[in-house]
């Protein structure tokens, strides 16, 4: 059995360079020949998935959502399946799926579809943009959250976790509503929101469920949409993003298609896995089926 692991030894703050070595023994206690991807950065890592994944059994990812996000862009289309060992920060895809929290539990319950011709057919989705064209597999984002993100990435102190607290609080006092035109499955209609969330799953930024209905499985986006709300509103309904009661407040839409075409007057950026996809406009297709995962189902 001949397996691919790719890791990212800063997830987790170092968490998964902890577990690197555990993965490797388990996988040499299971008898697998294991060809290492050795990754500097996104894009390398991409390449690196894309050029071996047709001559190995499956794909393991030791690491957080930005770095299956990589795997994903060498993975989707193609016959090799997926294995997810949470190591990072947020794990919202691992989550998601179901995997066990614990990496080494997530690599046995892998090892043992593997064996056993297990495994999940997962649904991706593919946006294009004047960036260029990406798979994802959790949330986009537009509107709020993604210029968080776009902050994040722009700040160079503090460091850590403090970043993102500095970054919410200058959006919050720059928060205003957008103008978005949202056409879903050729329907298009416009709206003033502070953010909109395209879900293939329910999870982002942690464990919040922004879509909770959504299906990775049953081919369709769920799109909530946040209309135009104040920042004592927002911040007193925030936390019911925990157990996705939000889209009952009247300000939240839900809405569900096949495809789903995102654009505003406004430069507008998206992001999606926690990783950015590009300015709007963004089109987003559902591919049912497009990639195969491991280990599903056993948290």
């Amino acid at each position: 059995m001949r397996v691919a692991l790719l890791v990212n030894a800063a997830a987790g703050r170092g968490r998964a360079r902890s577990l690197a070595t555990a993965v490797g023994d388990r996988l040499a206690g299971a008898g697998a020949d294991v060809v290492p991807l050795v990754a500097g950065d996104r894009a390398s890592a991409e390449v690196a998935v894309a050029g071996v994944r047709d001559g190995v059994a499956a794909v393991l990812v030791l690491g957080g959502d930005g770095v299956v996000h990589a795997a994903v862009q060498g993975l989707a289309g193609s016959a090799t399946p997926l294995a997810v060992l949470p190591a990072g920060t947020g794990n919202d895809l691992a989550l998601a799926l179901g995997v066990p929290a614990d990496p080494l539990a997530a690599l046995d319950a892998a090892l043992h579809d593997l064996a056993t011709g297990g495994g999940r057919p997962l649904d991706l989705v593919r946006s294009s943009s004047a960036a260029g064209e990406r798979w994802w597999a959790t949330v986009l984002c537009c509107g709020l959250d993604s210029a968080v993100s776009d902050r994040v990435n722009r700040l160079r102190w503090p460091r850590g976790p403090r970043r993102y607290d500095v970054a919410i609080a200058v959006e919050l006092a720059r928060l205003r509503p957008r103008s978005v035109r949202l056409t879903l499955d050729g329907v298009s209609t416009d709206h003033e929101v502070t953010l909109v969330a395209v879900g293939n799953t329910p999870f982002y930024g942690g464990g919040l469920r922004i879509c909770p209905d959504a299906d990775p499985a049953d081919g369709l986006l769920d799109v909530t949409v946040v209309g135009a709300v104040g920042r004592l509103e927002l911040v007193r309904t925030r936390p019911r993003l925990a157990d996705g009661t939000h889209v009952t407040h009247p300000a939240v839409r839900v809405l569900r298609g096949r495809e789903v075409l995102l654009d505003s007057p406004e430069p507008l950026t998206t992001w999606a896995d926690g990783e950015p996809v590009g300015p709007v406009p963004v089109r987003s297709v559902v591919v049912p089926g497009a990639l195969t995962v491991l280990g599903a189902g056993r948290r």
